[in-house]
């Protein structure tokens, strides 16, 4: 078993190997020809970005179009942002050694590490994605559902009818048990009381709290140095799990997405410890707030709409899992969590026409895409059926998961899970939103501000 002191050099090396180079390392980039952008500065636009998104970003639209040029931190670095579903084919269909998606995800390096199929490139992105692409296969997805379904009937088992409660606080709770369960596969208790609230420090971390990484005298200070210590208490935990896994009896015979990465074997290419670490909390971060924040918004939005609440706990009772699954989708249609899909430029390339230097980073903006009238008629309104029929919206139209050879690995595990918790949810009660909901920026995802507050009131089942 790894020792103490294996596991803290690991995680120190992490911090060191995705370390962000200096404003003077970064190669300048030519943005003679890029589109008009706002003259404001740096520090403005890059808040407007993160912080203030759904203001800022339809002010863009409306003053400069369907495609515009940021500047932002560091280095006044261009951000070119398209809203046009033929530019967001051609970006996603792009070369993916030529358009890379690594980049954009760099801040986040310390916290998922260098062999997170979300920092990685290239040919070692194509193989972390092959390693993993087995343990969300279809015949994957149907052991999980069982496991999902469990999971969502004791959650709404513990509620009762006329009980007032934050949509998004339980739905925090659910989608972390189903990672614990489905995706880390921890079955011993004491861990697994001590990894729930590491797991929720660790996804809560902001963004700013990084530049203790970028800034290592920071962590002479409290709060700049906790949330470091508290990751690596994190990396504890995991690699420890890991260790024990590995000698586990029953290791041939379990279905958690941990067990499957052990028993991967291609050719003699398996995955170290700190690969399978960084797997472990990419997967983490990228599917627990996030499924969480859709189900809190489609809870919401039924919550606002007896007809819609009606057509779904019907469905929900009929096991009619293609209406399910389109309340989902259109949940996070109306309520991106991620606001964009980025990719840089490795060499000069085309893109909507114009010549765009190497260095330059591109994408399709979610929020833009979704809320397009042309693409989604009356985009402000809930409504489900949009996803049924014959001609649903295409994956250029709607990109909550991405889309080309960077689309979300677990995307339709995503929606496994949300149908068994809408149906286990809608099976037992009916919900009443108790207040208007606006977004409001969490870190870099999209949440309700009130955190999507609910009764919920029992019906016969």
């Amino acid at each position: 078993m790894m020792d103490t002191d294996e596991m803290a050099r690991l995680s120190r090396e992490r911090f060191e190997h995705t370390r962000p180079p200096s404003r003077g390392a970064l190669p300048p980039v030519d943005t003679t020809n890029l589109p008009r952008g706002p003259r404001l500065p740096v520090l403005v636009q890059s808040a407007g970005l993160l912080r203030f998104r759904h203001q800022f970003v339809p002010w863009l639209r409306k003053r400069y179009g369907d495609e515009v040029t940021l500047r932002l931190l560091p280095a006044s670095r261009a951000l070119v942002l398209f809203s046009r579903p033929e530019v967001t084919k051609e970006i996603f269909a792009g070369d993916p050694d030529v358009l890379h998606a690594g980049k954009g995800n760099a801040i986040l390096g310390p916290v998922m590490g260098e062999h997170s199929v979300l920092i990685l490139d290239g040919e070692a992105h194509k193989r972390a994605r092959r390693m993993l692409m087995p343990a969300f296969s279809g015949h994957a997805l149907r052991g999980y559902r069982e496991v999902v379904a469990r999971l969502a009937d004791n959650e709404v088992s513990g509620w009762r009818s006329g009980q007032e409660l934050r949509a998004l606080d339980r739905m925090n709770a659910l989608t972390l048990e189903v990672i614990l369960h489905v995706v880390f596969g921890v079955t011993d208790e004491q861990r697994l009381a001590r990894l729930r609230p590491l797991i929720t420090q660790t996804v809560n971390v902001s963004p700013v709290v990084l530049l203790a990484w970028t800034l290592p005298f920071l962590q002479r200070y409290r709060r700049w140095r906790e949330p470091i210590e508290r990751l690596y208490e994190l990396d504890r935990e995991i690699y420890a799990e890991i260790a024990e896994r590995r000698q586990a009896p029953d290791l041939a015979d379990r279905t958690d997405v941990l067990s499957q990465l052990i028993r991967l074997d291609e050719g003699g290419d398996t995955l170290t410890d700190s690969e399978l670490r960084d797997h472990l909390v990419t997967l983490l971060l990228a599917g627990h707030e996030t499924t969480a924040t859709a189900l809190a918004w489609a809870l919401q939005e039924l919550g606002s709409d007896p007809e819609q609440l009606r057509r779904a706990r019907e469905a929900a009772l009929s096991g009619d899992d293609g209406w399910l699954e389109a309340v989902f989708k259109e949940s996070i249609r109306l309520h991106p969590v991620i606001a964009m899909v980025v990719r840089t430029l490795t060499r000069p390339t085309v893109i909507a026409g114009r010549e765009m230097a190497r260095g330059t980073t591109v994408g399709p903006s979610i929020l833009l895409s979704h809320s397009d009238p042309a693409r989604f008629p009356d985009p402000a309104s809930f409504r489900p059926d949009r996803f049924t029929g014959d001609d649903p919206p295409s994956l250029t139209d709607w990109i909550p998961f991405g889309g080309g050879a960077r689309r979300c690995l677990g995307a339709a595990f995503a929606q496994v899970e949300a149908v068994e918790v809408l149906r286990a949810v809608l099976s037992s009660f009916d919900v009443t939103a108790l207040g208007v909901e606006r977004p409001q920026v969490r870190n870099i995802t999209s949440v309700p501000r009130h955190g999507a507050r609910i009764r919920v009131d029992g019906h016969p089942r």
